[in-house]
Parts: structure tokens; C-alpha cells; sequence
């Protein structure tokens, strides 16, 4: 009760505090940092519900709607689209404009795919449902620059810990998220699900309103101002490879077991509620962790804490290869989870080391860019890969893939980089 009221009196104080100062001059400043990362945490958590709904709703609407059953998991395919494809404009608006800017662009964004999606429910449009997810893709692509923005006014020792209790948010979204649904999917017989996406419309007016009262630095008017290195530059800094292909191996691998890991146990012969229950411990493995990942990057720093992310991917898949229980299946979700928290948010940290204040935004997006751009792959080759190879051969690809990672992050995340600062 003490911290909830603690969190409370920073959150008011956090409201009548606004930075003025532009991308160039930021300067440190941890207390109006907390303020902030109280905010995107809960924002996280909104948007995360979200998020939530389209991925468990998305292919039973779906299935009801497309033409062929075929094209039932489309919309979740798109949607995954969507978020790759809206990275680059986020990182442009928010160079342009701001990063509040962007949080209403996105959370615009959200309400508007309540507004389609509820409305290709109510018409049996398959078509219009499909460009509500791709339009909810470009909602999570602004809820992934959370992350980031609660690095934009701390110190660079705080800034690890900003990135992991932003993610914690991602705890209460798989709370929130699946009695959203519980809640409302049945409330308007027969149209099942279009209460619940009108519900997700409300959450995410209320997601504008707490992300109204960050406070974050301002783009310099007119494009005045240092103007910082040309992307390339940035790109082939061995730093910024390792951080980027840590990241894109840590989402990509994650996205590739879990997706496939329902179908799996039930052609296994295991129950649906077995392959829920996993799902639901996987999600919680994903973001309960935070609330010390980043103090174990403090302490020990990314380039370890992303080691042992991947290692525990690698972990997960080996359990996978020797057993075929619901044993096997838990554990292997919950160490992935666990291993995509701290490899992740390890990369994630690292991505900041790289460049300085003035490139923020072009080169956030596009490590986003890159990460989700290769879990799109990852969502469309997931169930192939399984109905022609079958589980071990997901599990297979982890290997070269997290040695590819892990090889370049051993040879250059020890070695300082002194470009940026």
C-alpha cells in the first residue's frame, strides 16, 4: 500500500512538470524520468491489452469471416505487418513532431480499430477486418517505442532500469487483456467479439489520457539544430549489429516457438486448456521479469544479461527436443519467456548505447524496424515450417540462429563505443 501511494504521489507530481528542452540538449534527469515510466508502464499495459485482444480474437473472427479457412490466421499475420511497416513512420512523426506526437497518433490509431473492426463484425466484411489489424499494427508499433522514450530524460545509468519497468507494463496487459475478452465477447449474440473491440476503443481513449501527462523533449523547430550521422554510419557500427541482431534473434526465435507451440500440443494429442495454461505462463515468463532485468543489466551489463537470454531460448528448445509432455511443453514456454525478457530488454538497452540525442528517433525505429520486420517472417514461415517438418525442425533453426547471435555479441558488445553519447 505504502509503494502504490509512493508511485501515486509521483504520478501528480509528474503533471505539473514539463520539459522544454530539445533532442540536442537533453539533459539527465532521473526524478522526471520515474515520473515518465510510471505513465508508459500503464500505458504499456493499455496498449498491451490491446495488442491482446487482436492476437487471441484475431483468427476465430477470422475463420468466421474469410472466405476460406485457409486465410483464418490472416488478419494476425497482417496485423504483425502492420506493426514492421509502422516503425519507420513512428520514428519520422517523432523526429518531426515529438514522441507525444506519436503516442496520439497511435492511440488515434487504436480507437480507430475499434471503430473497423467492430464494424467488419457487425458486416461479416472480411476484407475490413483485415485493415483494422494492419491499422492495429501501427498502434503497436508506437506502443513498442515505450521502451525508448523512458530513456529520453534519464541517466545513462538509469536508463536500463527505465526500458525494464516500462516492460512490466506487459504483466498486467495479459491480465487485462484476456478478461477484456472474457468479459465482453458475448455481449452482442450473434456478433461475437464486437463488444470486446468496442471495449479495446475506450481502452485506448484512456491510454491517451495517461500518456497526455509525460513529459519529454521537444524537436528542435524548423529542423534547426545538430543534425547527427548519417544512418549508414550509425547502422554499421559493430555495437549497434550486435544490439540489433540480439534483439531481432531474441523476438524472432520467441514469436516462432510460441506461435507454433499450441498447434504442436495438439497434434501431440494434449488438450486445449494444456496449451492455454502454457501460453498464459509463457506470457507471464515474459514480463514478470522486469521488475529486475534491468538492475541485473545495471549490475552485470546488457552484453551478459543478453547472453543469458539466448542461452535460455537455446534451453527451451532442447527441452522441446527431448520430451513431448505437458511437462516439456511448460517448462520450454517459461524459459522462453524468460530468455525473450532478458534478450530483449538487454538488446534494447544496448540500441541506446549506440547513438546520441539528436538520433534518437531514426535509428529507434529502425532497429524496431528490423526486429518486427523479421518477426512478421517468423509469424508467416512458423506454421509452415511445422506442417512440413514438423516440431523439431522449429526447434532446429534455433540453434545456428542463436550461435549466429551470440558469436557476434561475444566478438564486440565488450568493446566501448565512443561515438555516442
Amino acid at each position: 500500500m505504502i509503494w502504490i501511494m509512493r508511485c501515486c504521489a509521483i504520478f501528480k507530481q509528474g503533471t505539473d512538470r514539463v520539459s522544454t528542452i530539445s533532442d540536442h540538449e537533453t539533459k539527465p534527469d532521473d526524478a522526471l524520468a520515474r515520473v515518465n515510466v510510471l505513465r508508459l508502464a500503464a500505458a504499456q499495459a493499455l496498449a498491451g491489452a490491446n495488442s491482446i485482444v487482436i492476437m487471441t480474437t484475431g483468427a476465430i473472427v477470422g475463420s468466421m469471416l474469410a472466405p476460406s479457412l485457409a486465410l483464418a490466421t490472416a488478419p494476425v499475420s497482417i496485423y504483425v505487418v502492420g506493426t514492421a511497416v509502422g516503425t519507420l513512420p513512428v520514428g519520422y512523426i517523432a523526429r518531426r513532431y515529438g514522441r507525444k506526437a506519436t503516442f496520439y497518433f497511435g492511440t488515434s490509431a487504436g480507437i480507430l480499430v475499434s471503430i473497423l473492426a467492430s464494424s467488419a463484425i457487425y458486416l461479416g466484411s472480411f476484407a475490413l477486418f483485415c485493415v483494422a489489424t494492419f491499422i492495429g499494427g501501427f498502434y503497436q508499433a508506437v506502443a513498442q517505442s515505450f521502451r525508448f522514450a523512458a530513456t529520453d530524460t534519464a541517466s545513462p545509468a538509469f536508463r536500463p532500469k527505465a526500458i525494464s519497468w516500462v516492460m512490466t507494463g506487459g504483466v498486467f496487459a495479459g491480465v487485462l487483456g484476456p478478461q477484456l475478452v472474457n468479459l465482453t465477447m458475448d455481449l452482442w449474440a450473434p456478433y461475437l467479439f464486437m463488444v470486446s473491440f468496442a471495449a479495446q476503443g475506450v481502452v485506448a481513449v484512456v491510454c491517451m489520457l495517461v500518456l497526455s501527462g509525460t513529459s519529454l523533449p521537444k524537436p528542435v523547430a524548423g529542423g534547426a539544430g545538430p543534425k547527427g550521422r548519417p544512418l549508414r554510419e550509425i547502422a554499421l557500427q559493430p555495437r549497434f549489429i550486435a544490439a540489433v541482431l540480439s534483439g531481432i534473434v531474441s523476438y524472432a526465435m520467441m514469436n516462432l516457438l510460441m506461435t507454433s507451440a499450441p498447434l504442436a500440443m495438439k497434434l501431440c494429442g494434449l488438450s486445449l486448456s494444456d496449451a492455454n495454461w502454457g501460453i498464459q505462463w509463457h506470457v507471464i515468463a515474459m514480463f514478470l521479469p522486469s521488475f529486475w532485468t534491468g538492475t541485473l543489466i545495471a549490475t552485470f551489463g546488457a552484453a551478459r544479461i543478453v547472453t543469458i537470454g539466448l542461452l535460455l531460448i537455446v534451453a527451451a528448445a532442447l527441452i522441446n527436443l527431448h520430451g513431448l509432455t505437458v511437462a516439456h511443453f511448460w517448462s520450454a514456454l517459461v524459459l522462453l519467456g524468460v530468455g525473450w525478457n532478458f534478450g530483449f530488454i538487454g538488446a534494447s538497452s544496448l540500441v541506446v548505447e549506440t547513438h546520441r540525442p539528436e538520433e534518437r528517433n531514426r535509428v529507434q525505429s529502425f532497429n524496431d524496424f528490423l526486429v518486427f520486420g523479421s518477426m512478421a517472417v517468423g509469424s508467416f514461415a512458423s506454421g509452415k515450417l511445422l506442417a512440413d517438418f514438423g516440431w523439431d525442425a522449429v526447434n532446429l533453426v534455433i540453434f545456428p540462429l542463436v550461435s549466429a547471435a551470440l558469436v557476434v555479441l561475444l566478438l564486440v558488445a565488450r568493446k566501448p563505443d565512443r561515438s555516442a553519447t
